[in-house]
Parts: structure tokens; sequence; C-alpha cells
């Protein structure tokens, strides 16, 4: 961990990800010796919040091994108390300089919000309805904006960034750490046919 800042821990995602777009992965540190050496204590190179959907395989996507991410998901990365605890922890006792925030195409959460909106809308079951809320901002906004078809991606992307400014503005801890340097936030979208993580914006120091 020592010497790991926020611009050389991003730089160490973004060459993961080339190698699994060009389909030569490393698969480092995924050996019954990385197991044993993790086994009493864990030093991520950084954390990541993502969605739940099951083509988001943080490791694989970035190329990483047991004990390299601090992972976090849920559908459509929707922030929680528990989402900011969970990576408070990460800055705050594992001490990592890096936070990436993943959306995705083809998002089902940001589908359903796009989809509630419209005027024949089914009721959606209470806890699905609660989270595709979270999402709806972004929706108003890309259909003010685009009167008429709504772009997913451009929700999407939208979502991405609202997250990113809930996240910061709810957790003094991570806006210190950025405001200090030791910490910055990456937001990125993953293009699921590529395999690219794509980097949309970024708070911090890179």
């Amino acid at each position: 961990m020592t010497g790991r800042t926020p611009a050389k821990a991003w730089q160490e995602m973004q060459r993961g990800n080339d190698r699994f777009v060009a389909g030569e992965p490393a698969h480092p540190r995924q050996d019954v010796e990385r197991r044993e050496q993790v086994a009493k204590g864990q030093a991520p190179h950084a954390a990541l919040f993502g969605c739940s959907d099951s083509r988001l395989s943080a490791e694989i996507i970035f190329d990483k091994g047991i004990g390299d991410l601090f992972v976090v998901r849920n559908a459509g990365q929707i922030i929680s108390d528990s989402v900011i605890g969970s990576l408070e922890y990460a800055v705050a006792v594992l001490n990592v300089p890096l936070i990436v925030v993943l959306g995705h195409d083809e998002c089902g959460a940001v589908l359903a919000a796009i989809d509630a909106e419209s005027p024949n809308a089914p009721t959606l079951p209470i806890h699905i309805a609660n989270l595709v809320s979270k999402i709806t901002p972004a929706v108003k906004r890309v259909s003010a904006a685009h009167p008429g078809t709504i772009d997913s991606h451009e929700v999407g992307r939208e979502h991405l960034r609202d997250t990113i400014a809930e996240l910061i503005e709810s957790s003094e801890l991570i806006s210190d750490a950025i405001a200090a340097g030791t910490l910055a936030v990456v937001g990125a979208n993953y293009r699921l046919l590529e395999g690219r993580a794509v980097p949309d914006i970024h708070v911090g120091n890179l």
C-alpha cells in the first residue's frame, strides 16, 4: 500500500481493464499463495461501487486478484447509508486512495426508471420503486433536454454523476480525504460488448 496514490491506483485499474479488453488478462494474485497471504488482513488497491448486474464482475473487468478491490454493489449503484458506511470504512480503515463508481449501458434499473415515467406504467413493488426513484431525477433532466425518445445511455451517465455528487455531499469523511489529496473518485461507464470502462468524471487529484 505504501506509495500508492490516487493517480497510480487509477492507472493500475486502467491497465487491468486494457488487458481484459484485449483478451489478455494476467489473472494476478489469484493463487493459493495469495489466498494465504491475505487470510489475516487486507490492503486493497481501491474501492469499487458498482451495479449488481451479473455482467459487471469487478475483479474480472479490471483484471485484479484476491484482496485487490473492496467492492460494494447494488442494483443501479444507488447511494444508501450502508453504501456510504462501507466506502467510509474503505477510506478510513483500509486507506484506499481511490473509489471507482461504475455504471454501465443497458442497466435494468435505469430502464425501469425510464419505463416508470410512462403514463401507463405498472406499479412496481415498493422496494424496487424506492430504488428506481433515485434515478428519476436523471430521467427527468434528460427528458426535459431532449423531448421525445429518452436515451438510456444519457440517463445512465447523468445518474452516475448524481451518484458521485450524493456520495461526496453525504460523507464529510470522503470529501475531506478528497480535499486532502489522499483520495480521488472516478465515475466510469462500462460498455458491455466492448468490455471497456470509460471514465466520465473524476473528483480529486489524478
